[in-house]
């Protein structure tokens, strides 16, 4: 019989999250339900490419802003931080006439 899998506990937004080794903090972050980021126009975003090159999936991991979540695997005791659910502010709904 395999030997058992330990699985990691991290929290998303301070939400706990379980994963198994080897699991993204992007498929963390998707399994939470939470988007990595909300657009300027007030939309849920999430990972586009998976590879790093996009830079939509970037969060705060352990206070440290900005880290491409679909590069960095998931360890136990990680906080991560997605955007706020609501944009701070939007220039381009102020000009709309």
């Amino acid at each position: 019989m395999p030997e058992s899998v330990r699985s990691l506990a991290l929290t998303v937004n301070g939400v706990p999250i379980a994963v198994q080794p080897g699991t993204t903090v992007a498929a963390a972050v998707l399994m939470a339900g939470a988007p990595t980021r909300i657009s300027v126009t007030g939309e849920p975003r999430a990972p586009l490419c998976g590879m790093g090159i996009c830079f939509e999936c970037r969060v705060t991991i352990d206070g440290v802003p900005h880290q491409r979540s679909c590069q960095i695997l998931c360890r136990s005791g990680m906080q991560v931080r997605t955007a706020p659910s609501e944009p701070a502010a939007n220039p381009a709904r102020e000009f709309a006439p």
